[in-house]
């Protein structure tokens, strides 16, 4: 009789524990996200004036024209149509620092910097460990500027403003290093042009 008293109370605990981490729990933050955080909870889903997706602020972009400013590079394909990895994939490439493939890609990659008259900059050749990146030094953005510049056919002291204002600060003040969203500035930009008489 105990053996099935005792059976019946660890049924009941195990099905209370699942209704509350696995029910309850979950919906709760839910519904808190949906409530107080709606743009971050459903993916901080940037959209174009057409009310069309163009990216997530979280997630980085490639950007390859010159009239844009270019992200980290990353050994993860995301948001490139239907060479895409699926959603939910982040990391780095793997290879060690000794692998001659990293060396490579990396030599290739400040070249090609160089041979744009931009400094090769960490943020600029490094990719980030998720490879989801979507920021890029204050440094980078300023590597950068001469370039999205002339490529728009527009002054530098135009663009300055929009880098600082989409420059994220440090987490809780403290943590980490400002970062512009590449995302977010390269949208402003395009929306300046289209503004602009």
């Amino acid at each position: 009789m105990t053996f099935i008293r005792e059976t019946i109370k660890a049924i009941r605990m195990t099905l209370v524990l699942w209704l509350l981490t696995a029910i309850i729990y979950p919906l709760a933050i839910l519904i808190m996200g949906q409530a107080l955080f709606p743009f971050q909870a459903n993916g901080s889903i940037m959209v174009n004036i057409e009310k069309e997706a163009i990216g997530s602020a979280l997630i980085g972009q490639r950007f390859t024209t010159e009239g844009y400013f270019h992200g980290r590079p990353s050994s993860v394909r995301y948001s490139q149509g239907e060479q895409a990895s699926p959603t939910g994939i982040s990391g780095a490439s793997n290879l060690a620092p000794s692998n001659p493939a990293l060396l490579d890609r990396i030599v290739q990659q400040a070249t090609q910097l160089q041979e744009e008259n931009i400094q090769p900059l960490a943020d600029l050749i490094y990719s980030s460990g998720s490879g989801l990146d979507p920021h890029i030094s204050l440094g980078a953005a300023r590597q950068q500027l001469s370039r999205v510049a002339r490529a728009r056919d527009i002054n530098e002291n135009e663009i300055l403003p929009l880098i600082n204002q989409y420059t994220d600060g440090r987490f809780l003040w403290i943590f980490g290093e400002p970062g512009v969203n590449v995302l977010r500035l390269n949208y402003a930009l395009d929306l300046q042009d289209i503004n602009r008489p």
